[in-house]
């Protein structure tokens, strides 16, 4: 039964404002380590504490009040000059707001939290009482395992960030880190308040500050479980502007569907004129733009600014260094870009594998960055922007990088390729072994890596999102993560090709020439179909020959196709056109190398392909024949 009868609304939106608030402060909880005595930022942060503390007296949760108060009052001391910030005190504020949030996990269960940790109450009562500071739950440092690269540090003083921009378009080299483990519990809470108002505490296992989420009274499930069982999110924050745009669409496809009715009408009673006929064309068409612009209006509706992902961000990275004894600092770029909300949702994961891995993997201890010439302290930079019809993210890290032919020695150590395969290798593919499961460098398991866990996670993630992800690597000047991805998971742009009668949908952003195929120009290149075009041999692949269909005749035309990985010419029969896709996701019954469905205009259901997939297991799909026609597509 819960705590707050009939107060469950004010509750939630109270963790709403309060999970957003809190994010803010981490922020400048982050800013403020830099910039100890910024007087603007010790009032915006007492400001956030004080603010908490308000709602959670309204809702009687004494125990939240009782530790934001005592952290308002450290704070009211710092801003007064009464105390003197030191990465000691900080870890004791770190730890306070942890507690915070563990409590408004607590609170979306709809119970009233448990006392704060004693330790963080008895460090925050010594700091105000002037006993100095005992910091209450501050990690060792660990050792720092030794890592793939041990290749000499560029000269570079300082990171040259326009260079992520050329990286994209293969200017600029730059290295990936290499493989991180699982996410830990109280980053998994600080990230999951970046997509849904009420934060989760961590589940299974101790719980923040010593106590179990599951100590409580009646033994009620944990809030992540809870989450769990009630799925994503599904509220959502919009511009007003937006759903007035919205509106207004709905009235003018209200007004131009009268105007069908009419002549409808008309047309039923005999009116066929030329000028009745011209008139139903203009309002068809019409219809067309209108639900073309609704359609656009909608989706942008489900846009969000991933600001309130890379938010969280800073704190995790900044926790993670600590507790390895390195000196790093996160720096945000393009937070205004938006993005679809359910994909927002799926980065998280990925991304914090990827920032844990430029700090646990990719830059240096500061002792060996200034032996090689740079600043103690190391760059991180996460940047998102728009281009074209994709997002692209950008990872990037000023740390020693890693050595190609040392990944491929450790990948074949590992039993995960043979020696064999290892030789015909490039640079590129080398780099990409990383994401095989299993792959770890770490030469001693810890808390944060060395399990061979995350890397894979990651690529399959991105996969889902129908996105891409791209490693650039020289050893001794950094990393770039490059992460392209769809605008939306929604609407897909497709081009309708057929095998037979048989059509199939192929993304359109991966299209990018049509042409035809004469027989006589096909070449057989080391037992491979390959055919010249403007100078450039590329392969040709028949889309039977990725299905498993058997080749009744030989194509006559073929797609262009580019991927991030390979450039090929895909053979078909003909084509049906082109359309915007609305993907349907197949929840039961998935065949492999299907991306979800759509449907045409005619109601003919049609396979959208995932090029990705079809082409990572070639002629390893004989079952997808019986596979359509079990789902009774044929």
């Amino acid at each position: 039964m819960s705590d707050f009868g009939g107060m469950e609304d004010l509750l939630q939106d109270f963790l709403q404002e309060a999970n957003d608030l809190l994010s803010d402060v981490d922020n400048k909880l982050v800013d403020l380590e830099k910039m100890p005595d910024d007087r603007a930022l010790l009032n915006d942060i007492f400001r956030g504490f004080h603010t908490v503390k308000g709602g959670a007296g309204f809702l009687n949760a004494t125990e939240l009040v009782t530790l934001c108060h005592l952290t308002e009052n450290l704070f009211d001391r710092l801003r007064n000059g009464e105390l003197e910030l030191t990465a000691e005190l900080m870890d004791v504020i770190m730890d306070a707001t942890k507690g915070v949030r563990e409590m408004f996990g607590e609170l979306s269960q709809f119970v009233q939290p448990q006392p704060a940790d004693p330790a963080v109450i008895a460090a925050l009562k010594g700091v105000l009482s002037g006993g100095g500071v005992v910091p209450a739950n501050v990690p060792e440092p660990a050792q720092h395992a030794t890592s793939v690269s041990q290749a000499p540090a560029s000269e570079l003083s300082e990171p040259d960030w326009s260079a992520l921009h050329a990286a994209v378009t293969g200017e600029v080299p730059s290295v990936a880190p290499a493989q991180s483990e699982v996410i830990t519990k109280a980053e998994a809470a600080i990230v999951e308040a970046a997509v849904t108002p009420a934060t989760v505490a961590p589940s299974g296992g101790a719980a923040a500050f010593g106590r179990r989420a599951t100590d409580r009274p009646g033994g009620q499930p944990t809030s992540a479980r809870r989450a769990e069982e009630r799925g994503r999110e599904n509220t959502i924050r919009v511009d007003t502007s937006r759903l007035d745009q919205v509106l207004n669409l709905s009235g003018e496809i209200g007004l131009t569907k009268n105007r069908l009715t009419s002549l409808r009408a008309d047309i039923l009673a005999g009116k066929n004129d030329s000028e009745t006929l011209h008139a139903l064309d203009q309002a068809v068409s019409q219809l067309d733009l209108l639900v073309s612009d609704l359609q656009n209006s909608v989706m942008k509706t489900r846009m969000q600014p991933i600001g309130r992902l890379f938010q969280k961000y800073p704190r995790i990275a900044r926790d993670l260094a600590r507790q390895l004894g390195k000196d790093v600092e996160l720096v945000l770029a393009g937070e205004e870009t938006e993005v679809d909300k359910t994909m927002i949702e799926d980065l998280a994961d990925p991304l914090i594998h990827l920032i844990r891995n430029a700090v646990d993997h990719g830059v240096e201890m500061p002792e060996e960055r200034q032996a090689a010439g740079k600043p103690p302290k190391s760059l991180v930079r996460l940047e998102a922007r728009q281009e074209g019809d994709h997002i692209v993210l950008i990872i990037a890290d000023d740390g020693k990088g890693m050595n190609a032919e040392r990944i491929r020695a450790k990948a074949t150590e590992k039993g995960l390729i043979s020696e064999e395969e290892a030789n015909t290798l490039d640079e590129r593919q080398s780099l990409n072994l990383i994401f095989m499961p299993g792959f770890s460098t770490k030469t001693q398991i810890s808390d944060v890596s060395g399990r061979g866990v995350g890397m894979d996670v990651v690529k399959t993630n991105i996969q889902k999102l129908n996105g891409s992800i791209e490693i650039r690597s020289e050893p001794g000047k950094g990393s770039v993560f490059i992460i392209s991805l769809p605008l939306t998971l929604a609407i897909l742009p497709v081009l309708l090709v057929l095998l037979g009668d048989q059509p199939f949908a192929l993304p359109l952003s991966l299209v990018r020439e049509i042409l035809p195929i004469e027989q006589s120009k096909i070449q057989e290149v080391g037992g491979k179909e390959t055919l010249v075009v403007r100078g450039e041999v590329l392969p040709v692949i028949t889309l039977a020959r990725l299905l498993g269909w058997p080749l009744e005749r030989y194509p006559e035309y073929g797609v262009f196709m580019q991927t991030a990985e390979r450039s090929f010419i895909l053979a078909v029969d003909s084509f049906a056109g082109r359309d915007d896709a609305v993907i349907k996701s197949l929840e039961d019954f998935r065949p492999k190398g299907v991306a979800g469905v759509t449907t045409l205009s005619n109601g003919q259901i049609v396979l959208i392909l995932d090029m990705k997939e079809l082409l990572s297991d070639l002629g390893q799909h004989s079952d997808f024949g019986s596979a359509v026609r079990a789902l009774d597509f044929a």
